[in-house]
């Protein structure tokens, strides 16, 4: 049958297939792949595309096209369901900062504050993948008890999703943890000036500073460095350091009856010089013995000033800080403004200070102190029956679990472009 059909047709005149429908249909499939194949590869971005960015680019906030970040300006925006991070029941947390036990006003309602950039996002902590990037690494914040707030801040929340630690002082270490899982060490070296420093009195045979009327004051070697964190150098791998709020304490350094009294090389620096001239003296040397002693690879920041928030007067002159909300923009510039020279100038002066001697050395900056301006509501203030105002430390939970998001994506930044 086959066969015959195959014959017949061959008998057939041959006939010519209108070629106009064929191209048609060829040119209808051709577009039609091709649409599709757009549609595949264009589908438009949804509202949950910032994640997926997080993702695919570690450490890398989303960024508007053309336009670097600056973490340090953005404002406050209220989210009443913030993420849970750790509570007021770390035994870590200093029971001064605790402001939820110690029943400040708006203990819980502080942390319900997010900072938002103007230009970026600041992505939010994941604790359990910060532990897996950095295993076997250990992290040493060395500084006063500001940057003591930021390390309780970083190991409150790594313990509530790994609680197997082991409670340890490194490299002479005031505090320091090592989260055994994950073999990542934390420490806490405490120093007020970085640089060393004790009580001076005079000498009965006499001496230059002697013989200028100084009779006794606080001996301060700028080119030595405290002996809590001098070995810390050889031992952590990332390191936050800040100075500050000592070299502007006449509580502690009285210009008259206990001054700073400055010391270079073994011998006092002459003429004495007042305390803004010996902390650019301090920095630069601690900054150079930084750089010469930290390990290979090691990754060095130096956090700027945490202001403080007396309004009123000082600490001592009944200053207070009882504000529910953050400031606005307005009330900042009037607390912190160098012209106006108010209580609260320190920040901004010790600032100063410190962007002159970092300029072009190997340390990154980490730049706290205009987002923390505004937070005049998230000091411990009176809470737990204090006998001053304290507007100086920060309520835990609070603005330096900030600090440590902003820490963490500069980290992961650096850690990635390497």
């Amino acid at each position: 049958m086959a066969s015959r059909e195959h014959s017949q047709h061959q008998n057939q005149t041959t006939r010519k297939v209108p070629l106009c429908p064929l191209l048609s249909l060829v040119c209808f499939i051709s577009i039609f792949a091709v649409l599709s194949s757009i549609r595949k590869t264009s589908v438009p971005s949804r509202p949950h595309s910032t994640s997926f960015e997080f993702r695919r680019s570690p450490g890398s906030a989303r960024r508007n096209p053309g336009e670097s970040c600056d973490f340090s300006d953005g404002r406050w925006i209220y989210d009443p369901n913030p993420p849970a991070r750790y509570n007021n029941t770390c035994k870590e947390i200093f029971k001064g900062w605790n402001c939820i036990s110690g029943n400040k006003f708006n203990g819980r309602e502080l942390v319900k504050w997010r900072w938002q950039p103007k230009h970026c996002d600041l992505p939010p902590f994941d604790p359990v993948r910060f532990l897996q990037m950095y295993r076997d690494t250990s992290i040493g914040f060395v500084g006063d008890s500001l940057n003591r707030n930021m390390f309780v801040s970083l190991f409150c929340s790594l313990k509530r999703v790994s609680s197997e630690v082991k409670k340890w002082r490194p490299a002479g270490a005031d505090r320091g943890f090592t989260f055994l899982q994950y073999n990542l060490t934390l420490a806490y070296h405490r120093t007020n000036l970085l640089a060393s420093y004790g009580r001076w009195s005079a000498n009965a045979n006499g001496g230059v500073l002697e013989s200028l009327g100084y009779k006794e004051g606080y001996r301060v070697d700028v080119d030595i460095p405290d002996s809590t964190w001098a070995e810390a150098l050889s031992f952590h791998d990332i390191l936050i350091f800040n100075t500050g709020h000592w070299w502007w304490a006449p509580s502690k350094f009285d210009p008259t009856k206990s001054p700073m009294l400055f010391f270079e090389k073994g011998q006092p620096v002459v003429p004495p010089v007042l305390p803004d001239v010996g902390l650019d003296m301090a920095l630069k040397h601690m900054v150079m013995f930084v750089e010469n002693r930290t390990q290979p690879g090691a990754i060095k920041f130096f956090r700027t000033q945490s202001p403080r928030h007396f309004e009123g007067g000082d600490w001592d002159q009944g200053g207070s800080c009882n504000r529910e909300k953050p400031l606005l923009p307005v009330r900042v510039e009037k607390l912190f403004s160098v012209k106006n020279n108010g209580t609260n100038v320190e920040a901004r002066l010790v600032n100063q200070h410190l962007y002159k001697v970092l300029k072009g050395s190997g340390f990154h900056i980490l730049d706290i102190t205009h987002m923390s301006e505004f937070r005049a509501d998230a000091h411990p203030s009176a809470a737990g029956g204090k006998k001053h105002d304290d507007c100086m430390h920060w309520c835990l939970p609070g603005i330096t679990d900030t600090w440590n998001d902003l820490f963490i994506e500069q980290l992961n930044t650096i850690k990635f472009r390497s």
